[in-house]
């Protein structure tokens, strides 16, 4: 379902209302935080100031409330977020699946739980496109958290700058870099938030970001140890989870929070990751 046809989106809507109403029969409606892997990783950022060294950005992507995700699921991964007292929060897209209306409440009333010592940063998803992507901006705005899609934020510490970009959807074709780099000032490292992980081919081209960090693949849901996901699809063909180089910048690809289609995941946790910022001044 590339562009929004209404007939397939009313039958997958119909389907996941279908599947919820036997969810406790094939899935748990209630939170585990043992269900949600913790994934910590460190990145060093070519050109951070020291002032950055440590800094701790929590990302969270493919929510889809409303499929395995419940409000339930959604409260619990908020704690856990919270608890890891991060600096900043990112989260890479797909909030919602195929139903906006039933759940739109809950999502709001969970984001803003949200509370990073600093700023939260988000991009929209294919889904959330298909749904509306008017809505989940209000949402957005309404929970304070800074909407970076074709657009980017700048944080200081005293004069030093670390800048959030983003793109918009890459598989609706909504994304355009071109503006970002445009607005983009030449100074100061910049991190990339894209959805759709396989644009890392194109934003490592540009020289200018240290990391792209994206979800989408929902790392295939089926993972074998050593080898990784034979699951892939439009946009995380190449890079489906975890940890890549791509050039010089790292792409990393989030297994994500939620599952579409098939509510399954086997050696796949659903994932909550923690990125550490290293300065090149800090660590000589």
């Amino acid at each position: 379902m590339k562009e929004k046809d209404p007939n397939a989106l009313k039958y997958r809507q119909k389907l996941q209302r279908g599947m919820t109403r036997w969810r406790h029969k094939i899935g748990n409606p209630e939170f585990n935080h043992e269900d949600f892997q913790l994934e910590y990783v460190e990145v060093i950022i070519p050109g951070l100031d020291p002032d950055f060294h440590n800094y701790r950005l929590l990302n969270l992507s493919d929510i889809h409330l409303g499929q395995w995700i419940t409000p339930e699921h959604l409260e619990g991964v908020v704690k856990m977020a919270n608890k890891e007292k991060p600096d900043s929060v990112t989260i890479t897209g797909d909030f919602v699946s195929y139903i906006l209306d039933d759940v739109a409440e809950d999502l709001e009333n969970s984001l803003k739980k949200l509370k990073p010592k600093e700023l939260s940063f988000a991009v929209l998803g294919n889904h959330d496109h298909w749904l509306s992507a008017e809505r989940i901006r209000e949402i957005l705005h309404r929970c304070n958290i800074i909407d970076v899609s074709n657009d980017f934020y700048t944080i200081y510490h005293d004069e030093a700058p670390l800048h959030i970009a983003g793109v918009d959807s890459v598989m609706l074709g909504k994304h355009r870099l071109d503006l970002v780099l445009e607005k983009l000032p030449e100074e100061g490292p910049a991190i990339l938030l894209a959805h759709e992980p396989d644009f890392a081919d194109i934003s490592s081209t540009t020289g200018r970001f240290s990391l792209q960090i994206s979800g989408h693949s929902h790392g295939g849901q089926f993972l074998i140890p050593g080898l990784g996901t034979f699951i892939r699809g439009p946009h995380f063909l190449k890079y489906p989870a975890g940890k890549y180089m791509v050039g010089d910048m790292i792409q990393y690809t989030s297994r994500g929070l939620g599952t579409n289609v098939f509510w399954f995941r086997i050696n796949c946790d659903p994932e909550i990751t923690v990125f550490t910022l290293k300065s090149p001044e800090k660590i000589l």
